[in-house]
């Protein structure tokens, strides 16, 4: 158990001197090159000031004022959308017209041919055409 606590602690004091060491700051960029531009290393590119930070948000936020181009390009856009999807509407209303009328025209002959039936197998003779 005693050489577990002895590892643990080796460990952690190597971890503390790595972390303390300058070397450690960037491995990337040598610390001569840091250190001569700019005193706060890479932090100082990273984070900016509050005032400068809250001016970027509130400029971001604004909307800007859309050019005549950009809103007659949109509506162009709209409209050529409404055009592609009354033409879909109505494909599919011709579609589902001409079906209608088909099964129609179908019933219509069904029925016809029955009649037809009928009267042949229930004719007696008696046609007064031959009467």
């Amino acid at each position: 158990m005693s050489w577990t606590y002895a590892t643990l602690l080796a460990l952690l004091s190597v971890l503390l001197a790595l972390s303390l060491s300058p070397q450690a700051d960037s491995a990337a960029v040598s610390s001569s090159a840091t250190s001569a531009k700019d005193p706060q290393g890479p932090l100082r590119r990273i984070f900016m000031k509050e005032a400068d930070a809250s001016d970027f948000f509130r400029r971001r936020s604004r909307r800007a004022v859309k050019s005549q181009d950009e809103m007659d390009a949109e509506q162009r856009q709209v409209l050529a959308a409404d055009e592609r999807r009354r033409e879909f509407h109505e494909d599919r209303r011709d579609d589902f017209e001409n079906n209608n009328e088909e099964q129609d025209d179908e019933q219509d002959e069904r029925s016809r041919e029955s009649t037809e039936q009928w009267r042949q197998f229930h004719h007696d003779g008696m046609d007064p055409s031959h009467g």
